[in-house]
């Protein structure tokens, strides 16, 4: 049977051996301040970059969820104003909760029957990031890469950032056209839920040491520091 039920995808059948390898080596008791940890980390961005083909000077960051990520953009990265572009459910959530965070969020909807057409958007001055849905969750619908591409070349001076948590390991993602990507693991990457890996630009982390933030475990000021030694700021899944 096919399901298109938005997720979470069926896992992976070798999952259960590879959780039972991982108890048998004693990597599911590592302490995330081990050396051992610390060479796991690092192998695992390794194999992300070459496998995702993220550029060799992204950082990546593994975090509780996608919806994690949401926080982490709007204290992180935003001090005036977002910029939300949505066709859906999963969009509309995100653009909610940023409004949540910084008030001056601002949203723009386009039909889930039409393309996404950059030039309609009116983008405020005061937005500092455009945050997209690349494959919206709710009804199937994606962006195209020429779409981000255009978005690209539009808005070279805001950061851009994209929610492929219904695409990234499942289809090629030009990442170099945006300057934030996430994804929850429990969709292409077919694994058990309660992780997430962002991956941000060299421009994304100089905005977010510039703007800062520090007053959350999860700021991405703290998280960079920790990444800078392969180790994350919380035991991760």
């Amino acid at each position: 049977m096919i399901s298109f039920y938005p997720g979470p995808s069926r896992v992976y059948a070798q999952v259960p051996a590879y959780v039972q390898d991982a108890y048998a080596q004693g990597i599911l008791s590592v302490n995330h301040r081990s050396t051992q940890f610390v060479a796991m980390a690092e192998r695992t961005v390794y194999l992300l970059k070459d496998r995702l083909a993220i550029p060799a000077d992204y950082s990546i960051f593994f975090v509780s969820s996608a919806t994690e990520c949401w926080e982490i953009i709007s204290q992180s990265l935003v001090k005036e104003a977002s910029f939300h572009v949505y066709n859906g459910a999963f969009g509309e959530k995100w653009f909610s909760y940023a409004q949540k965070l910084q008030p001056r969020a601002f949203g723009h909807t386009f039909d889930q029957e039409a393309a996404a057409d950059p030039a309609q958007w009116q983008v405020p001055q005061a937005a500092e990031i455009i945050c997209l849905t690349h494959n919206e969750t709710s009804n199937a619908t994606a962006l195209s890469l020429d779409t981000l591409r255009t978005v690209r070349q539009q808005y070279s001076d805001r950061l851009i950032a994209v929610d492929a948590t219904s695409s990234m390991a499942g289809v090629y993602l030009d990442m170099a056209l945006a300057d934030v990507w996430y994804a929850s693991v429990q969709k292409c990457f077919g694994l058990p839920a309660g992780m997430a890996v962002l991956v941000c630009s060299p421009a994304a982390v100089q905005r977010a040491q510039a703007l800062g933030e520090q007053a959350h475990y999860n700021s991405l000021v703290a998280m960079i520091a920790q990444m800078q030694q392969w180790q994350t700021t919380h035991t991760p899944n």
